[in-house]
């Protein structure tokens, strides 16, 4: 059995950590996080020493080293923008990390945690868990399989719909979350290099507080993409439903079956990562890279191939 702690205790995708720590038959000995609201907690792991300042909660994992009984494994859900400094906490106090995504908002940031890596001895892993979606590993297959000057054409649609809280929280802060594209598009861009082979082209149409949109080219593949947090943005059909959350990917005017198989994707990555594989801070670097242009560059419009639902109309920012 091996020990964790988790940084992150109170965030929205700690408990996915949770259930993959206790499914994969071990124990949680420590969390933390400033916000005191971590009652999940006891869904899983009840006798986990928590704590709200970090002072204490690195105060304790070093006890438990000296006692002869230190953490195995780090895992990280904290704000994007601590990613890279917890990451270098865990590495340093003896232990391999596990870090959800993004990893870290900068390209450079990866080359400093590899150079830790060394120093220390230990590793950092990244949750890429759509790697592991079984219509995903299909779908690479078919791309692997289909001629070698075949080109794809690609639509991908993502909104989940957040309220106004959203602007309020680190995630509606871009120097904190990266923006639209990095905070709720990373993994969707991982998967689409992984699939589809090098970026070739990285243009963006649109990229506000509550969307951003734009039109890849990679190896095998030209996508046209389009995220939102915003309801509004929601097809009619959707709406109608009473539902708050599209994902569409369309390949070559098919749709992919994508809707399930996301519940137990956290727990599939960790019994990798604890078999000995898992995904290395390495292989993060490409969508890292995409991100970190999307947030850098200046949106053209609506010019060329863009997605049909950038043509919505844009709204301001509830709070300016």
């Amino acid at each position: 059995m091996k020990q964790f702690a988790l940084i992150g205790a109170a965030g929205y995708i700690a408990p996915r950590h949770m259930q993959a720590i206790r499914d994969t038959g071990n124990d949680l000995v420590a969390a933390m996080d400033t916000n005191d609201s971590v009652g999940i907690i006891d869904s899983y792991f009840p006798n986990a020493a928590f704590f709200t300042e970090f002072e204490r909660f690195d105060r304790h994992l070093e006890k438990l080293k000296r006692a002869g009984n230190k953490v195995d494994y780090v895992s990280i859900c904290s704000p994007n923008y601590l990613h890279d400094a917890h990451i270098r906490f865990g590495l340093r106090y003896g232990a391999d990390v596990i870090c959800e995504k993004p990893i870290v908002l900068n390209p450079w940031n990866i080359d400093a945690l590899e150079d830790l890596e060394n120093e220390t001895g230990h590793h950092v892993y990244n949750i890429l868990q759509l790697r592991l979606h079984p219509s995903i590993i299909a779908l690479r297959e078919k791309v692997a399989s289909a001629p070698a000057d075949k080109v794809f054409e690609f639509d991908l649609t993502y909104i989940t719909s957040r309220g106004t809280w959203y602007y309020t929280s680190w995630k509606g802060n871009p120097e904190k979350s990266g923006g639209i594209a990095t905070n709720i598009g990373v993994h969707f861009y991982d998967m689409l290099q992984w699939v589809f082979g090098p970026v070739k082209e990285n243009i963006v149409h649109i990229h506000t507080h509550d969307r951003a949109a734009g039109y890849f080219e990679f190896a095998k593949a030209k996508v046209r993409w389009f995220l939102s947090i915003n309801a509004d943005t929601l097809p009619d059909d959707v709406k109608a439903k009473g539902k708050r959350t599209y994902r569409s990917i369309n390949i070559e005017g098919e749709e992919l079956e994508f809707s399930d198989g996301f519940t137990d994707l956290h727990t599939l990555s960790y019994k990798d990562i604890l078999n000995g594989g898992g995904f290395r801070i390495g292989e993060a670097r490409t969508a890292i890279n995409i991100v970190h242009e999307i947030r850098t560059s200046t949106p053209i419009g609506l010019q060329g191939d863009y997605h049909p639902f950038c043509k919505m109309p844009l709204v301001k920012h509830p709070f300016k």
